[in-house]
């Protein structure tokens, strides 16, 4: 499995966000594409899915890593999904809550 994802998309499918952080401080682009999804909806994705199959609580560790490098909390994947719209597809309610606050302080900004 390790050979199939990009670096950074291994990191999010292991939901290990020290591993993400130093790719993303090194130069990685949080908004990488690969296969049919950015990182931002994978790590939701991951977090959501890991959740369901484990019964535990959800996490928002790698998302919030991601966020935090500046990725992009309203880029649709290449399948057409928001991170928005694959958090309310696993009901990952803490992920709606981070996304809406960058986009807040995104568009803040602009102003």
């Amino acid at each position: 499995m390790s050979g199939y994802w990009t670096p950074a998309h291994q990191a999010v499918e292991r939901e290990d966000a020290e591993a993400l952080a130093r790719l993303l401080a090194a130069g990685g682009n949080p908004d990488e594409v690969f296969g049919e999804m950015t990182l931002l909806t994978h790590a939701i994705d991951t977090e959501g899915d890991g959740a369901l199959q484990a019964g535990g609580p959800l996490t928002v560790h790698t998302t919030a890593v991601l966020l935090a490098f500046g990725a992009d909390p309203c880029l649709a994947d290449p399948a057409g999904r928001t991170p928005m719209a694959m958090a309310a597809h696993y009901g990952h309610v803490p992920a709606p809550h981070l996304l809406q606050a960058h986009v807040d302080r995104r568009d803040a900004g602009s102003r």
